[in-house]
């Protein structure tokens, strides 16, 4: 069924509907083109985002990226970065493809049916002057046929009036004869203008309008035809895009997966592992013996405080860096503000890429060889005198590089033996037991000679010997005999071996129990006695000590 045939007398709803169809092209161009809008700021808010949260420091400088939390979240921002773009293409591709395309084929349609119409109507305007010539023919006709009957009349009249003249009936016959005359013309022109009329509404009504109405209702096919493919391009634009975006939400779940917790850990190990050994156990400060006092028959005395001692005891405090306030450090050429370990990377670092440098310029270095032995050998090539600038400032690169080379070197052989020592260190300052008392143990015949605990005091102010050195006797004088105690005054066990290699010390065994003859006095020995016998002092720090 076409709408020619069906709806041969439906013009206006023809033309309202034709109409409607590209008021709603119209209306989805502008939904197309305002969801572009949208994705587009979709985007673009994307990228800000990204670019927000991206590093602002290049990846070079940021320690933070040798973390996989970092590498992933860094992953996570780029893969939303290529969404974004997938978005702009969505959006680009639905203005082009379906605003662009479909506006520009709605003006078409806009034309195409505004010429129909008007052809429409000018078929239309047509049979209607036709319609009026025949209504004029046809009034025409009429009003002559009444003026030729009413002359009939008049004639007859005349003739049968007595009263009338010869020449008055001659006239009202002549008269009569030419109005019946004039209608039958009025008459061939009413026929001939009917059948005219007849003819052109039979073509407006059976051929030109079907025709009309023909064109318009395959024009209104194409038309929803292609805004059926439009909305197919909504679509198609995504889908276009949706390999893309699942590869980005692969990256996003890769990246997600590649955390690694333990890896992170290292590699805060490896940025910040000083190589410091850690710092030894501090010594006992006996602000005590800065006091007189009274010499017992338990203990002979203790000797002075010494100057040097506290200035040893200042600078062991001073080593305690982890615990203190971090002064600005002035950054060296050798990175010797660092930490040991933090020194041997940076140093390990720049070696790299002066060795990098010095392999460049050796290259370049042929490469000029090379092209100035072609110069020399076709002269018409170049003039091998001007590579000589060139070359000479090469060779200076090269041996300044050398140098560099040679002088990173060194401080890198230095750095990796600090870190050895320091190491080392540690391991050796937490295998041993702490160093005994900085003061000798007591003498026991101070209360009896006074004398001897002078020179005590002078034998204490030497720098104390370590556990390794015990084996010169840190008193010269040392009585054997002590004052003892009616009994033990408590017990202890040896937390550590003491070799009591010094004189009025004795050796004990860790983890052997012992008697508490005397307790420390300050000067961080204390008194005991073995089991199998023999008694002497041991230091303090030692002991574990439990009263009675």
């Amino acid at each position: 069924m076409d709408w020619g045939t069906e709806l041969w007398d439906q013009f206006e709803v023809l033309e309202r509907h034709t109409q409607w169809g590209l008021d709603l092209l119209d209306k989805y161009v502008k939904f197309v083109k305002e969801r572009a809008e949208v994705e587009q700021a979709y985007a673009k808010q994307l990228r800000s985002l990204v670019k927000k949260y991206l590093p602002k420091r290049p990846t070079k400088d940021d320690p933070e990226v040798k973390f996989s939390q970092q590498q992933s979240f860094v992953q996570l921002l780029q893969e939303v970065n290529d969404f974004a773009g997938q978005r702009e293409l969505v959006a680009e591709s639905l203005g082009i493809r379906v605003c662009l395309e479909l506006a520009k084929y709605s003006q078409e349609m806009k034309q195409e049916r505004k010429m129909h119409f008007q052809e429409g109507r000018r078929a239309q305007q047509q049979l209607e002057n036709g319609f009026k010539q025949l209504e004029t023919s046809k009034r025409k006709f009429e009003r002559d046929c009444r003026e030729a009957e009413k002359a009939a009349h008049t004639a007859e009249r005349l003739d049968q009036d007595i009263n009338a003249t010869k020449a008055d009936v001659e006239k009202a016959k002549q008269q009569a004869h030419l109005r019946n005359h004039m209608a039958e013309e009025s008459k061939n022109e009413y026929a001939a203008q009917l059948q005219r009329f007849n003819r052109d509404q039979a073509h407006f009504y059976f051929s030109q309008m079907p025709q009309i109405f023909d064109k318009l209702q395959d024009m209104d096919e194409r038309r929803a035809t292609r805004l059926g493919a439009g909305y197919g391009l909504l679509s198609e634009a995504e889908l276009q895009v949706v390999p893309i975006i699942g590869k980005c939400l692969e990256g996003m779940k890769v990246a997600a997966e590649s955390v690694d917790a333990k890896n992170d850990s290292q590699v805060l190990i490896e940025l910040h592992k000083s190589g410091f050994a850690r710092p030894g156990d501090l010594e006992f400060e006996d602000f005590s013996q800065v006091m007189n006092r009274v010499p017992s028959d338990s203990s002979l005395g203790t000797p002075d405080c010494r100057p040097e001692l506290r200035a040893a005891s200042s600078r062991s405090r001073a080593k305690r860096w982890p615990f203190g306030k971090k002064n600005k450090t002035v950054v060296t050429e050798d990175f010797s503000h660092l930490p040991p370990e933090q020194q041997r990377k940076r140093l390990q670092q720049q070696l790299e890429e002066r060795n990098r440098e010095l392999q460049k310029e050796e290259d370049q270095r042929e490469a000029l060889k090379k092209m100035k032995d072609v110069y020399e050998k076709t002269p018409q090539m170049g003039d091998p005198a001007s590579l000589e600038p060139r070359i000479a400032e090469t060779l200076g690169n090269i041996e300044r590089l050398k140098l560099e080379v040679q002088k990173y070197e060194a401080w890198l052989a230095e750095a990796e033996s600090r870190v050895l020592s320091n190491r080392g260190d540690s391991l050796s300052r937490h295998s041993r037991p702490p160093d005994p008392p900085a003061t000798a143990p007591p003498d026991s015949s101070s209360s009896s000679n006074n004398s001897g605990s002078q020179d005590n005091k002078e034998s204490s102010s030497e720098e104390p010997p370590s556990e390794e050195g015990q084996d010169t006797p840190i008193y010269t004088e040392f009585d054997e005999d002590f004052e003892e105690p009616a009994s033990p005054i408590g017990q202890c066990v040896a937390i550590y071996h003491f070799e009591g290699s010094s004189e009025g010390t004795i050796s004990m065994s860790e983890g052997e129990d012992l008697s508490l003859m005397e307790e420390d006095k300050g000067d961080g020995w204390t008194r005991v006695r073995r089991k199998q016998g023999g008694e002497g002092y041991v230091p303090t720090s030692y002991l574990r000590v439990t009263l009675n």
